[in-house]
C-alpha cells in the first residue's frame, strides 16, 4: 500500500519592504520643505502685523530656492517628484506670501481694487510656473537659451514686487496711506505682466562655478551682503531690485543677439543646400 501524497505547499513571499531613497534624493526637498514653511510662516507674520519679518521669511525662502536646485544638481538627486514639489513650493512662497502680505499691509485700504491687484498677481505666478515646468523639457531649444527665463521667474518677481514696503521700511520712509495705495496697484499689475510675458530674463543657472583666481573676492562680496542685509535689510532689498530691474533690458539685448546669430547661422546653411537644387 502507498504512501498518501502530501501536498506540496508554497511558502507564501515575504512581504516587500519599503524601497529605500538615497539621501541625495533626500537633502533636496528637505530644503524645498524648509523654504515651504518660510512662506507659510511669512502668511503668519503677515496677519500678526509683523511685516519686516514676513519680508524676511520671503527672501529666505528665496535663498533656499537657489539653493535646493543647485544641491539636486551637485548630488545628483533630481527627481521629478522634486520638480513637482519645488513648483507647489514656490506658488505659496512667491505668489501667495507676497500677495497676502501687500494685501494686509496697504492694498486692503481700497478693498475690491487691492484684492484684485493682489489675485492677479497670484494667477500670474501659477501660470509661470506652469509655462516653466511645460518648457523645461522642449528638446527642441538651443543650448543658449538656457541663460534665460521666459518672463520674470517666481522667486524674482517676489522680491521685486515687494518694493513699495522695503521703501516704506528703509531709510527712505516712503509714506503708506490711501493716496499712494493707485500706484502700489498699478506696480503690482505691472510686475504680474512682467511674469506672464515673454521678455526674458536672465537665469543666473549658469553661475554655478566660480574661476579659482576670483574666489577669495566672491567668498568677500558674498561675505558684505549678508553682513550689509544683517544691518541694513530694507535698504539692501532696494538696491537689489533695481539692479534686477536694470538688468532686463540687458537681457533683452543679450537674448536678441543670440536669436540673430542663429538666424544668420540658418540662413548661411540655407544658402549653400539652395545653390545645389
Amino acid at each position: 500500500m502507498s504512501e498518501p501524497i502530501e501536498p506540496q505547499i508554497k511558502p507564501s513571499p515575504r512581504p516587500k519592504r519599503f524601497a529605500r531613497i538615497p539621501m541625495r534624493y533626500v537633502l533636496p526637498n528637505l530644503v524645498t520643505l524648509l523654504g515651504l514653511a518660510l512662506g507659510l510662516t511669512s502668511i503668519r507674520f503677515s496677519i500678526e502685523g509683523r511685516y519686516e519679518l514676513a519680508v524676511l521669511a520671503i527672501a529666505a525662502a528665496g535663498v533656499l530656492d537657489g539653493l535646493d536646485g543647485r544641491l539636486a544638481r551637485a548630488l545628483d538627486g533630481q527627481s521629478r517628484f522634486g520638480a513637482e514639489l519645488d513648483s507647489l513650493a514656490d506658488f505659496i512662497d512667491f505668489g501667495v506670501a507676497p500677495a497676502m502680505l501687500l494685501y494686509l499691509w496697504s492694498l486692503q485700504e481700497i478693498k475690491n481694487a487691492g484684492w484684485f491687484a493682489c489675485m492677479v498677481y497670484v494667477v500670474a505666478c501659477a501660470l509661470r510656473l506652469a509655462r516653466f515646468n511645460v518648457m523645461i523639457d522642449d528638446p527642441n531649444k538651443p543650448k543658449w537659451m538656457g541663460q534665460f527665463f521666459t518672463g520674470m521667474p517666481s522667486p524674482a518677481g517676489a522680491i521685486v514686487v515687494l518694493l513699495p514696503i522695503y521703501l516704506h521700511l528703509s531709510v527712505l520712509q516712503i509714506p503708506q496711506n490711501r493716496a499712494t495705495v493707485p500706484i502700489i496697484i498699478a506696480y503690482v499689475l505691472l510686475v504680474a505682466f512682467l511674469m506672464v510675458s515673454r521678455i526674458p530674463h536672465f537665469s543666473g543657472k549658469e553661475m554655478g562655478r566660480v574661476p579659482r583666481e576670483y574666489f577669495l573676492a566672491v567668498m568677500l562680496g558674498v561675505m558684505a551682503l549678508i553682513l550689509l542685509l544683517a544691518s541694513y535689510p530694507a535698504e539692501v532689498l532696494v538696491l537689489v531690485t533695481l539692479l534686477y530691474l536694470g538688468l532686463i533690458p540687458l537681457a533683452w539685448r543679450r537674448f536678441q543677439a543670440y536669436q540673430a546669430a542663429d538666424e544668420r547661422a540658418a540662413a548661411a546653411v540655407e544658402r549653400p543646400s539652395s545653390g545645389q537644387t
